[in-house]
């Protein structure tokens, strides 16, 4: 294999690439037709707000509890478990909008079902990718490539939702979704020979464990606080999107797909580059520069009202969260024990997308009352608050705990 693909030489993470790339598409297929369709019945920002907030909510507060099962579970069979739940929810989903039954409540009920089976899937898939390899050195490799997966699919598949509810309805990219959960499930039952060291004792004596071992260190305090806070401001803008393309570029579901789709380019640019980046140093800069570039976006969205700016900040945004989000996760288990991995994940999981849900919320409240462009300045402006206090607090000496 080419370098950036190296990791791909192990079958079991091989598999699993395939499976979860296919799964992940269908995902975005269905996260663009749900977003255009409550828009288009309700005009609401709040709930887009609220649809976000329940979907990925249930991270902050599940997650870290996951995170002590899973180090004592066997991976694979629970990721496969979580599959076909998964597979539930796109097909409740595709009946309710057949029968016209999607109402509010409905759309939230089934968000939050949503967001309760992320919260276990997620930080279970992305502790099992580290089981996958075989020499740890190619760890990073591993999670970059998984990170390029879910950029691929968010570049190519909001193009392809919008196409979808041009010619089709909704319905159906609700169905594509659901039958994408098999393609992971058949990848995983492929997996063989998968050596794991589990966690011993109580639930409670490990879920303790982990968060000594992570909130005792300082460098993580400050990787996980980094996450939150970008999360928080620049990952909001997922929840008002719809209104940009409606509203301010008078578009349609196509120009929504491809809003998605220029920060899917950034995205998908970002793990290029890290799957090919082994050097720590380098890493660590990278998170620093793209947090501003974060900046940079949100204030482009907020400031200028120029066609070609509004994607432009969507490849900014998308480029700049990416490399931050995933390069904290590869200094983050590139450095947790075997044994320790999956707590650590989840801690890391709960407060991406947990304030990610957060800042969903928020943005649509506060569009809602001083408009989205006023939203992402706010936004732009805590971030950069931020990086600031962040830099000044590194230029001190350092001490640990």
């Amino acid at each position: 294999m080419p370098k950036i693909f190296q990791s791909l030489n192990y079958p079991n993470f091989r598999n699993y690439f395939i499976g979860h790339t296919l799964s992940t598409l269908g995902t975005w297929i269905q996260q663009v037709a749900l977003a255009w369709l409550v828009y288009e019945l309700t005009h609401s920002a709040v709930l887009l707000g609220l649809i976000t907030f329940f979907a990925l909510a249930p991270q902050l507060v599940i997650s870290p509890f996951v995170g002590a099962m899973i180090d004592k579970l066997n991976k694979r069979k629970a990721l496969i478990f979580v599959q076909i739940l998964f597979f539930i929810q796109a097909f409740l989903l595709a009946i309710c909008a057949y029968f016209k039954w999607l109402d509010a409540i409905s759309i939230l009920a089934l968000s939050m079902f949503l967001g309760v089976l992320s919260a276990i899937d997620t930080p279970l898939r992305q502790s099992f990718i580290s089981d996958l390899v075989e020499d740890k050195n190619y760890i990073a490799n591993a999670l970059a490539l998984n990170a390029m997966i879910f950029n691929s699919c968010r570049f190519i598949g909001p193009p392809i939702a919008g196409l979808l509810l041009v010619i089709a309805d909704p319905i159906l990219c609700f169905i594509l979704n659901a039958l994408s959960y098999f393609c992971l499930i058949i990848a995983l039952m492929y997996m063989k020979n998968i050596q794991v060291v589990k966690a011993k004792g109580s639930i409670q004596s490990v879920l303790k464990e982990g968060y000594i071992y992570v909130f005792h260190h300082v460098e993580y305090r400050w990787m996980m606080l980094s996450i939150a806070i970008l999360n928080l401001t620049a990952s909001s803008y997922v929840a008002i999107l719809p209104i940009f393309a409606k509203d301010y570029l008078n578009g349609n579901e196509t120009t929504l797909g491809y809003l998605w789709g220029a920060a899917g380019v950034g995205s998908l640019l970002s793990a290029l580059i890290l799957a090919n980046t082994q050097n720590e140093q380098q890493i660590k800069n990278r998170i620093f520069y793209n947090m501003l570039l974060c900046v940079l976006g949100l204030i482009a969205l907020a400031l200028i009202d120029l066609t070609f700016f509004y994607y432009f900040a969507m490849f900014c945004l998308g480029f700049g969260i990416s490399t931050t989000n995933v390069s904290t996760n590869i200094l983050i288990q590139r450095h947790a024990p075997s044994e320790f991995r999956g707590r650590v994940v989840s801690i890391y999981t709960s407060l991406r997308f947990g304030f990610d849900a957060l800042g969903g919320l928020l943005a649509g409240i506060l569009a809602t009352y001083i408009g989205v462009k006023n939203t992402m300045l706010i936004f732009a402006l805590l971030l950069a608050l931020f990086i600031l206090f962040k830099f000044l607090h590194d230029k001190k000496p350092m001490t640990t705990s």
